[in-house]
């Protein structure tokens, strides 16, 4: 069954309403119509629902079974990627969405080609957003990532506080003798840690970025033998993620 993410919430009687483009791909594209079934998302949780009424700007449901089991990661990992050219946010977002990302930083790195634009950013964030939800619905996830404004370096040093574990993917440390491997990092996660892992643009992390990350208390993580593009590697992380927990 289609998915929707609901903007308010079920009432104490089990109904709920959909709106905006939701309520247009219901009725223009699904064809749906009165007793039809979709499943909805609210706070979190999935349920069945039949479609009760259909008005002009509007869908109304009703409640029709318990929660569905959930699916998300057990751990929520935030990656903060490089701010990269063209559509390369848009696939690290829609696919990571589907391996289970949690939140996504775009961060403006030193050797950034990308200049951020703070008049056009807004409408950026926004159309990552939606992406984010589309992927969301279309996996089956009860959670529809983050996309948060950009941040400098040392803003992402000061919101460190707010996660359990701290990395950055590092193309020195994977060319050394003794590289700090995946499995090893991944291995060392738990249940319900919070994750931060940054990823460099197409330049990757520079040497300064590097140090200062590491004094932050930032472990460096060794993505394979290989040069990963920069849209590749956060996705061979959250692949990582998913073979360990999942």
């Amino acid at each position: 069954m289609q998915r929707y993410f609901l903007n308010e919430p079920f009432d104490e009687n089990g109904i709920a309403e959909i709106t905006g483009e939701d309520r247009k791909h219901i009725v223009h594209v699904m064809r749906m119509g009165v007793n039809d079934k979709l499943i909805a998302v609210s706070a979190g949780e999935a349920y069945p629902a039949l479609i009760t009424k259909i008005g002009t700007d509007y869908v109304v449901i009703q409640k029709h079974g318990v929660a569905l089991s959930k699916n998300e990661l057990p751990v929520m990992i935030t990656i903060a990627s490089g701010l990269a050219k063209g559509d390369k946010h848009d696939l690290i977002v829609q696919k990571g969405t589907e391996l289970g990302l949690f939140s996504m930083i775009p961060f403006k790195a030193e050797r950034s080609i990308v200049k951020w634009d703070d008049k056009k950013g807004g409408k950026k964030i926004e159309r990552l957003q939606k992406i984010a939800k589309q992927a969301a619905e279309q996996c089956h996830r009860t959670v529809i990532p983050k996309i948060e404004h950009p941040k400098t370096l040392r803003q992402l040093i000061a919101s460190s506080g707010d996660y359990d574990v701290l990395l950055f993917a590092d193309e020195e440390d994977a060319k050394s003798t003794d590289p700090h491997r995946t499995r090893d990092r991944v291995s060392g996660i738990t249940d319900q840690q919070k994750v931060l892992i940054v990823f460099g643009p197409e330049g990757g992390i520079s040497r300064t970025e590097s140090e200062e990350l590491l004094s932050a208390g930032f472990l460096p993580v060794a993505l394979g033998p290989r040069i990963l593009r920069t849209e590749t590697a956060p996705l061979y992380f959250l692949s990582a993620i998913s073979y360990e927990f999942e």
